[in-house]
């Protein structure tokens, strides 16, 4: 296999942007919202946090919430025939 040159964050420039209206402050509702187990959520990254987020491929996806560890939830994914575990910053989660 061919190593990897660079971040996660390479050739992400158009995949990352957002529209007009919504750049600008976070609103710390954002922040601070709640999942329960089994709701489902779209994964979206958020450009300006680079906590908890995950590897671009998932971006756009939709997974179940299983769980909490810190700040972040497990989020359960299918990615091909495989089931995936990722950790997610509350901010990068839309119910």
């Amino acid at each position: 296999m061919v190593t990897r040159t660079g971040t996660k964050q390479r050739k992400t420039r158009h995949k990352y942007t957002q529209s007009v209206r919504k750049k600008g402050k976070l609103s710390i509702s954002k922040y601070l919202q709640e999942f329960v187990d089994g709701d489902k959520v779209n994964l979206k990254i958020h450009p300006g946090v680079q906590k908890g987020r995950f590897f671009p491929r998932f971006h756009g996806l939709t997974g179940t919430v299983s769980g909490k560890k810190g700040s972040c939830y497990g989020v359960k994914i299918k990615d091909g025939k495989k089931e995936k575990l990722l950790y997610i910053h509350p901010i990068h989660l839309n119910k």
